[in-house]
């Protein structure tokens, strides 16, 4: 996902755990640091990207806060199924071909 453009609607945010949320939030401030950077040395081409930037750091802090304060609900997290190696599948036929007998 890129920062700083449309992609990153509150509705996009809603899914997105608090930990992505988090680090989505490092990431958009450590591209602002560039950018300022950038605008300092007289490198930048796109002024706007600043302007887009700030409002996503905006937006991230809002749905932070809010899920803090209970006004938007945090998603369920998703669990994930585990992974049984190959060594244990060949294994478990045969104890089960070995309990029916």
């Amino acid at each position: 996902m890129a920062i700083g453009t449309k992609e990153l609607a509150t509705t996009e945010l809603d899914t997105f755990e608090d930990q992505r949320l988090v680090e989505e939030l490092r990431k958009a401030k450590e591209e602002l640091f560039n950018l300022r950077f950038q605008s300092a040395t007289g490198q930048l081409e796109s002024h706007g990207r600043i302007r887009a930037v700030k409002r996503d750091i905006a937006r991230l802090y809002t749905v932070i806060r809010e899920r803090e304060l209970g006004i938007r609900a945090t998603p369920a997290p998703v669990e994930k199924k585990a992974k049984k190696s190959k060594a244990k599948k060949a294994e478990e036929p045969a104890v089960a071909e070995g309990e029916a007998e």
